[in-house]
């Protein structure tokens, strides 16, 4: 990710990089800061991939890097407030 461009919103910081085409693509960035036991970190990938899989025809042609808040916990809630953010993203 070269030339794009850092947002930080509701605690989560994601990188953002416009393409010319193509379908939008997610990275992931979480350490044992975010949660200690291996399984509450994959549960916190489930929810961001889940809300991507959900916003992704809104977002287009984009690399995207989602590096959630330390102590965030995977739930429904989650899921819901990303995908506010996500749509936000779009609009900027």
């Amino acid at each position: 990710m070269g030339q794009g461009q850092r947002r930080n919103l509701a605690g989560y910081t994601f990188f953002l990089e416009q393409r010319e085409h193509g379908q939008p693509r997610l990275g992931i960035l979480i350490s044992r800061k975010h949660a200690a036991a291996a399984t509450e970190r994959n549960r916190i990938k489930r929810c961001i991939r889940e809300a991507f899989r959900l916003e992704q025809e809104a977002l287009g042609p984009v690399d995207l890097l989602v590096r959630p808040p330390f102590n965030v916990r995977p739930t429904a809630q989650m899921i819901t407030r990303l995908r506010e953010l996500l749509a936000g993203l779009n609009k900027k």
